[in-house]
This record gives structure tokens, C-alpha cells and sequence, in this order.
């Protein structure tokens, strides 16, 4: 019968209580007291009891390292976000090297910085449109489908914004206001389609877990600091494996 992590370690915390209770009701003698010989058979017996009986199988998961299994299934749009950073990085050195005017430099990085927001609008909508088409999605696809309505509009925005930027042919406060509504937009987005990515993490981990016999399995992000080798195994790699497909 597969066990359950959950109660395993309910069960588990249970029992390292109750026999802590135990010890501290021989630790406070009644009247009569207690002998030193039973006292340490006692003793015994609950750290055996934490060594084996109530023994818990902990490892954890990298989520961030996890999602990029779900980046990896558009290289090309990553390539192009990657070219786009690039030339922001180029841009600047170059602006303080000195070899490119204030001027130019600030109409350049507007242009630059329009293009790459519409690269990320790009790429997860791409990816939105992978999870829609996926099987392993499809306890999602209804809310899915609502999200790349409102999705689609996003991407006409920042087309819209390039167009604009390239053409030159609007004002610096417009451009401004447009791009942040835009961002902010995209940011909304991407916080979306990162949960739902997240989830079929966690399914996956609690499927790898239960294959595997692990009881209790954490998030490293913000949760892990310290992992002993020894003790705490990392499931990222087993994780990956099982969403690799996925899109």
C-alpha cells in the first residue's frame, strides 16, 4: 500500500511526542521515584525510536531550475530574448566608453527596451499557447484559453509599441505611458502562466516522492538553506524528467 507523506509525518511527529512525554514523565518522579537503570532503558528505547521507527525520507525541489524544462521548449524565442539583453549590455558599455552621444544612446535603449519587452510578451504567450495545446495541461485548459484572450491583446501592444518607437512618430510621455501599461500587463501574464507551471511542478514532485518512498519533500527557494547530502536528497533532476514532455 503506497504511503501517504502527510500522514507519515503526522504519525511520525506523534510518536516522537508521545515518547517525549513519556520521558518527561520519568524525568519528574512521582513520590517513589525511579531507578537510574530504568531511566536510561528509557532513554534507550526513545532514541531508538527516532532513529528507525520514526525516521522521515526529506529531500526538496528547485522550482526555478525545474521551470526552465518549460523555457527549453522555445529555444528560438529564448535566443531572441538572449540577443535582445545583449545589445542592451553592448549599448551601455559603449555608452560609457564613450563611443556613442547621450542622444544616441537614449534613443537607442528606448527602441532596445521596447523589443525586448515585446520578446518576453512573445515567448510566454508561445508558452501559454504549448500549455493550451498539451495533454498534461488539460485540467487547466478552460482557464487557460481565458487567459490567452486577454493574452492576445497584450501582444498587439507591444507590436503596436514597437511600430511606434521605430516610427517615431508619437510622444515621449505617450510612448512612456503606453510601455508601463504594457509592462504591467505582461508582468500579470507572466505571474500566471508561472503558476500554473508551478502546479504541475508539484504534482510531479508529489508523484516522484510517493514512487520513491519520500515522506516529506520541500521547496528550496525561500525554504532550504541548508541541505545535507547525506541526509536531504534533491529531486530536481527526477522532476524534470517527469515534466520534460509536457510541452
Amino acid at each position: 500500500m503506497t504511503r501517504s507523506p502527510l500522514l507519515l509525518v503526522i504519525a511520525a511527529l506523534a510518536l516522537v511526542l508521545a515518547a517525549g512525554a513519556l520521558v518527561l514523565q520519568f524525568a519528574l518522579p512521582s513520590k517513589g521515584g525511579v531507578s537510574q537503570s530504568d531511566y536510561d532503558a528509557l532513554k534507550a528505547q526513545v532514541a531508538s525510536i527516532k532513529t528507525t521507527g520514526a525516521g522521515l525520507k526529506v529531500a526538496y525541489v528547485n522550482v526555478d531550475n525545474a521551470f526552465q524544462v518549460f523555457l527549453n521548449a522555445v529555444t528560438d524565442l529564448r535566443e531572441r530574448l538572449t540577443t535582445k539583453q545583449n545589445e542592451i549590455t553592448a549599448l551601455a558599455q559603449s555608452y560609457q566608453a564613450g563611443t556613442v552621444t547621450a542622444d544616441n544612446y537614449s534613443k537607442q535603449s528606448t527602441v532596445l527596451g521596447v523589443e525586448l519587452l515585446d520578446a518576453k510578451i512573445s515567448l510566454y504567450v508561445n508558452v501559454l499557447d504549448r500549455m493550451i495545446a498539451s495533454d498534461d495541461f488539460s485540467d487547466l485548459r478552460k482557464d487557460l484559453q481565458t487567459v490567452r484572450t486577454k493574452a492576445e491583446s497584450i501582444l498587439t501592444a507591444s507590436k503596436n509599441l514597437v511600430a511606434m518607437v521605430k516610427g517615431g512618430a508619437t510622444s515621449t510621455s505617450d510612448l512612456q505611458a503606453r510601455y508601463t501599461q504594457t509592462q504591467a500587463a505582461y508582468t500579470d501574464l507572466e505571474g500566471v502562466i508561472n503558476q500554473a507551471c508551478a502546479l504541475k511542478i508539484q504534482m510531479a514532485a508529489q508523484r516522484v516522492a510517493i514512487q520513491k518512498g519520500y515522506d516529506l519533500v520541500l521547496l528550496q527557494k525561500n525554504v532550504v538553506l541548508y541541505p545535507n547530502p547525506g541526509v536531504v536528497t534533491d529531486l530536481t533532476d527526477f522532476v524534470k524528467t517527469e515534466i520534460k514532455d509536457y510541452l
